[in-house]
């Protein structure tokens, strides 16, 4: 069997040509991540500039890019169209993997002109997917982040997060540490369709309810709400109640955006899974990415009552990572994708 150790750098791994621009050093594949291919890669920098005075963060850290979580709805899809790897397939199943980012990382804290500005983490690719557990990167960041005195924010569906809980503790002593988890749907069968990668909404809940005993205000993200699919009152009720009961401080929800490749992707499989919502799908959509504006009034007017209910209006303390996913300028949307 293949082993991560009898990986070579020579290997003909047919790495696509994007692949060199980012500073590719091997491919690799092992039974441990079955259909999964990993391009190791060498990164120039690791804080990522966001040109965008209105988020509440300056910068953006992207160990990875491609997430093998694998949601359809992922609005980071087009970012893999930058290293000539496609958007669909390849977004799940093809993950760069920056593994030099840390000893970069603390090279650019290091520095005078360093502010100590807020950084944010899973704003593109989720940075606590499967391979995490093998590179084993954010230990590293968190570190480095602390040392430098610098306040972060993460937002995450991978339980594997758990792992590092008594070290984002200490952390969050020194710091301004800001823990977010996107739990979009409760409902089994269709996050089986949608977030095939993903772990399961009652493992992400014990992950609020494991942070929310360590002492964070954790906020969640019911996003994106999905039209026709999760938007009903009896979805939201049942999956605000269970958050609220998990602890959570507070919900951010948003309908989805389906932006550029996204929205193929997304749309054809809408097409086999629920064929007769096509035509609701184009008329809300149009030909733009988001939803109606009547929509997304209608959305808010039955979001903000169950809020209330759930007492999940509260100040939210997590709130950095929201706005990144809700940002539509192409600038912005570049540096997240770095």
């Amino acid at each position: 069997m293949v082993r991560w150790q009898r990986q070579t750098l020579n290997a003909d791994d047919g790495a696509l040509p994007g692949l060199e621009r980012a500073g590719f050093v091997r491919s690799v594949q092992t039974p441990e991540f079955e259909g999964i291919t990993f391009h190791e890669v060498l990164c120039k920098s690791a804080l990522n500039r966001v040109p965008d005075s209105n988020l509440p963060f300056s910068w953006t850290i992207n160990p990875m890019r491609g997430c093998s979580h694998a949601c359809r709805y992922c609005f980071a899809r087009g970012s893999h169209e930058y290293l000539d790897l496609d958007a669909g397939a390849d977004f799940d199943s093809q993950i760069v993997v920056k593994t030099n980012v840390v000893p970069v990382l603390r090279r650019e804290l290091h520095k005078r002109s360093w502010r100590r500005e807020s950084v944010a983490l899973g704003t593109n690719t989720d940075p606590y997917q499967r391979a995490e557990g093998r590179y084993r990167l954010m230990p590293g960041i968190i570190s480095a982040l602390t040392e430098s005195g610098t306040g972060f924010s993460i937002l995450t569906k991978g339980t594997l997060l758990r792992r590092d809980l008594s070290l984002l503790t200490s952390a969050a002593g020194q710091v301004p540490v800001h823990l977010a988890v996107s739990i979009a749907i409760l409902d089994e069968d269709l996050h089986k369709g949608l977030e095939p990668g993903t772990p399961s909404p009652r493992a992400r809940l014990e992950l609020v309810r494991a942070l929310t005993e360590a002492g964070f205000a954790v906020n969640v993200m019911v996003a994106p709400v999905i039209p026709y699919l999760t938007d009903s009152n009896a979805h939201l009720d049942e999956l605000f109640g269970a958050i609220a009961e998990a602890g959570a401080a507070g919900v951010t929800a948003f309908p989805m955006h389906l932006r550029g490749s996204t929205r193929g992707w997304f749309l054809n499989w809408l097409a086999e899974a629920h064929p007769a919502l096509l035509r609701r799908y184009r008329q809300l959509y149009g030909r733009g990415a988001s939803v109606t504006p009547e929509y997304s009034a209608w959305l808010r007017g039955r979001i903000e009552p169950l809020l209330e209910k759930h007492r999940l209006n509260r100040e939210r303390q997590a709130e950095p990572e929201v706005r990144a996913a809700e940002s539509h300028t192409p600038d912005t949307q570049l540096a997240l994708f770095a």
